[in-house]
C-alpha cells in the first residue's frame, strides 16, 4: 500500500500535460505575438472540427463564454435565466454580470443535474434563458420540454464547463446549435480539455458568432491582423476584453491534439472507482453516463459526510466539495428560493481525487480510506 502523502492522492485535481505544450508556448513567445492571433484562429478551427460545427468563438476563460453567451443571445436586464444552485459561482455571476437574474432550480440528485421538470417548475413569465448545468460531465437532456422552452422564446445556454468530449446522443456536446442551443466550454487548467486558461463558445449562427468575436474584442470586428495593416479601425458596439491569448491557444492546440488519451483515461478511472466503491454501506455514486461522457470528476453521497470529509482531509488525501449551493450565498441572496432537494444533496456530496495521473493503485487507496473513515 502506497503512501496518503503522494502527490496523487493529495490533489482532488491537478493539470494534465502530454509534454508538447512548453516547446508550443517558446514558439509562441519566439514570434512575439502574445494576444489573439493566428494561433488563436487556428485553435478555434481545430475545436470546431473535433465537435463537428461551423464555428466555435476561443474567449479568455470559462465565466467569459458564458456571459458572452447570454449577451449574444439577447439576455440583459430585466431577464431571468433558471440555473441550478448546485454550480460553481461562475455560472450565477454570469448571469449576474449580463444584467439578468438567475432563478435558481432544483437538481436530481442522481446525477446533480437539472431536469426538464425542474426547470419548468422555476419557469416564471420573465425567463428569457435556461442554463443547464453538465455536471461532472455528464449530458443534460432537456429535449422533452424544448418545444415548450422554444414556443416562450427562452433561449438554452449550456454550462459544459466540464463536459468537453462527451456525447449527447450521436453527437458531441456543443453540436447543437441548429437545435438552438448555445454551448459554452472552458479550458481551464483542471478541465478535461486545458489551455492553462481559457474557454470557448459554440454560437448557433454565423450572425451569433459575429456578435460573440465583437463582445470579446471591445466591440471592434476587424482582426489583429487587419488591424494591423490599417490606419484605422471602427468600434461597432459595446464590448469587452475577453480575447484568448497565443499563448493559451499554443496550450489548447497540444492538447486537443492528444484528447484521445484522456477520452481513454478518465472513464477508466472512474469506472475503476465504480468498481471499488461497489458495496460500501452509506455511499453512493453520482452517475455522468460514463459511456457517453468524458468524466470531469468522481462524486460520492456520503452519510455523515463532514466528519468522513475531516478525517481523509487529515490523512492526506485532496477530497472536496463541489459545491456549497449559491442560493444560500449571500451575493445571490436577493433571489433565494427553498431548494430542499438541492441543500440536502450538498451536504452529503464528496468528490474524490479524481486526474488522468491517478493510478488504479490510487483509487485503491483512496476507496479503502473511504471505507475506514464511513465505518468509524
Amino acid at each position: 500500500m502506497k503512501s496518503p502523502s503522494r502527490p496523487a492522492v493529495q490533489r482532488n485535481a491537478s493539470p494534465y500535460l502530454h509534454g508538447g505544450e512548453a516547446a508550443a508556448v517558446a514558439q509562441v513567445l519566439e514570434s512575439g505575438q502574445y494576444g489573439h492571433s493566428d494561433v488563436t484562429e487556428a485553435f478555434e478551427r481545430e475545436v470546431a472540427a473535433y465537435l463537428d460545427v461551423p464555428e466555435v468563438v476561443a474567449v479568455e476563460s470559462g465565466t467569459a463564454a458564458l456571459h458572452l453567451a447570454l449577451l449574444a443571445a439577447g439576455i440583459g436586464n430585466g431577464d431571468e435565466v433558471v440555473v441550478p444552485s448546485l454550480t460553481f459561482a461562475a455560472s450565477v455571476q454570469a448571469i449576474v454580470a449580463a444584467g439578468a437574474r438567475p432563478r435558481f432550480a432544483e437538481i436530481d440528485p442522481d446525477t446533480l443535474c437539472v431536469t426538464g421538470s425542474s426547470v419548468l417548475d422555476a419557469l416564471t413569465p420573465d425567463t428569457r434563458a435556461v442554463m443547464p448545468v453538465l455536471y461532472g460531465g455528464r449530458a443534460v437532456d432537456l429535449t422533452d420540454v424544448a418545444p415548450l422552452l422554444a414556443g416562450r422564446g427562452i433561449t438554452v445556454v449550456e454550462d459544459a464547463a466540464q463536459a468537453f468530449g462527451s456525447w449527447h446522443g450521436d453527437r458531441k456536446v456543443g453540436a447543437f446549435g441548429a437545435s438552438g442551443t448555445l454551448t459554452c466550454f472552458s479550458f481551464g487548467p483542471i478541465k478535461n480539455l486545458t489551455c492553462g486558461q481559457g474557454g470557448g463558445i459554440v454560437p448557433r449562427t454565423p450572425e451569433e458568432a459575429d456578435k460573440a468575436r465583437g463582445l470579446r474584442m471591445l466591440g471592434i470586428r476587424q482582426s489583429q491582423a487587419d488591424r494591423i495593416r490599417s490606419t484605422t479601425y471602427s468600434v461597432d458596439a459595446f464590448g469587452l476584453r475577453y480575447p484568448m491569448s497565443a499563448l493559451n491557444a499554443a496550450i489548447g492546440r497540444t492538447q486537443l491534439a492528444h484528447f484521445d488519451q484522456i477520452e481513454a483515461k478518465r472513464p477508466h478511472l472512474w469506472r475503476t472507482y465504480r468498481d471499488a466503491l461497489a458495496g460500501i454501506d452509506g455511499v453512493a455514486l453520482v452517475d455522468v453516463d460514463v459511456e457517453r461522457s468524458v468524466p470531469f470528476n468522481c462524486v460520492v453521497r456520503v452519510r455523515g459526510r463532514d466528519a468522513v470529509f475531516a478525517d481523509l482531509q487529515s490523512r492526506g488525501i485532496g477530497v472536496g466539495v463541489h459545491y456549497p449551493p449559491n442560493h444560500l450565498q449571500a451575493a445571490f441572496a436577493p433571489w433565494h428560493r427553498p431548494l430542499p432537494v438541492t441543500e440536502q444533496t450538498a451536504a452529503q456530496i464528496m468528490s474524490l481525487p479524481f486526474h488522468p495521473e491517478m493510478t488504479e493503485q490510487d483509487v485503491t487507496f483512496v476507496v479503502h480510506a473511504l471505507r475506514q473513515a464511513v465505518a468509524r
